[in-house]
């Protein structure tokens, strides 16, 4: 082996090790996502120039699709996204929705999709992106197991971004957690929303994430209310449930006493 190639190999060797060690917990930047008790979990927020797994189930896609956007509107708002699809996710799951994702508070003007073949191909992009010092966060969607997502690949995600300053997100959906370099692993399902105001179909989104690995402390699980004006996730308000309505076809209960005392 010539001494070049030895080099190098140290020298990625190196950074590796340095990586998976507790060294560096402290010195990544972190974002605070606005839930105090995930972000007291997480030393502050989540951290930067790193990778995050985030796992569903398949009926919960557009759960989880939702709160990796809620990430990436938390990590970058304002520097472009690439979000990086496997067509078998598209097939599975739909085409994103420009207008949900703006509802959700992303800019579409910093977002760009691009559909790859199948997971090589994903990958070799989503690699290429994190290379990629200008922009804030790449999303990485593969649909189902995907062998090729093994530690060897998470590695060099994560020195990628750790190189580039770039946040690479995994949207994993249908697939069984494997061993990776991710510094947070979540897994999401969708909760119930409080009843929104009148004038609104639906409430607030809702989340119950779970975090399951947090490669600098313990771990949790929380309901997370993402706040779509302010692009900040928070623990949901107490409402009091709603009462129901009398209906306006009958009279008041205290109304047809009476008039049952007066006529006898």
């Amino acid at each position: 082996m010539s001494t070049a190639r030895t080099g190098t190999l140290a020298s990625l060797r190196g950074s590796i090790e340095r990586l998976e060690t507790h060294g560096d917990a402290h010195d990544l930047a972190r974002i605070a996502l606005g839930h105090k008790a995930a972000d007291a979990m997480l030393q502050g927020g989540l951290a930067l120039s790193a990778v995050h797994e985030v796992f569903a189930e398949g009926h919960q896609s557009a759960t989880a699709t939702g709160f990796i956007a809620g990430l990436a509107g938390r990590v970058s708002p304002r520097r472009p996204l690439v979000w990086v699809r496997q067509d078998f996710s598209e097939i599975e799951s739909g085409a994103l929705s420009i207008s949900g994702l703006s509802e959700l508070g992303l800019d579409p003007r910093l977002l760009v999709t691009v559909r790859a073949p199948d997971t090589d191909a994903a990958l070799r992009t989503a690699a290429d992106a994190l290379a990629c010092d200008a922009l804030g966060v790449v999303v990485l969607e593969v649909w189902g197991q995907a062998r090729q997502l093994d530690l060897v690949a998470s590695r060099k995600l994560t020195l990628a971004a750790a190189a580039s300053g770039v946040t690479a997100l995994l949207l994993r959906v249908a697939a069984e957690p494997r061993p990776s370099t991710a510094e947070t692993r979540w897994i999401v399902r969708a909760a119930h929303s409080p009843p929104g105001s009148p004038w609104h179909a639906w409430g607030a989104p809702m989340f119950d994430a779970q975090l399951v690995r947090n490669r600098h402390g313990p771990v949790g699980r929380w309901i997370m209310e993402w706040n779509c004006d302010e692009c900040l996730f928070r623990e949901p308000s107490a409402y009091p449930q709603p009462l129901a309505a009398t209906p306006a076809h009958r009279p008041h209960p205290a109304a047809a006493y009476a008039g049952q005392r007066r006529a006898s």
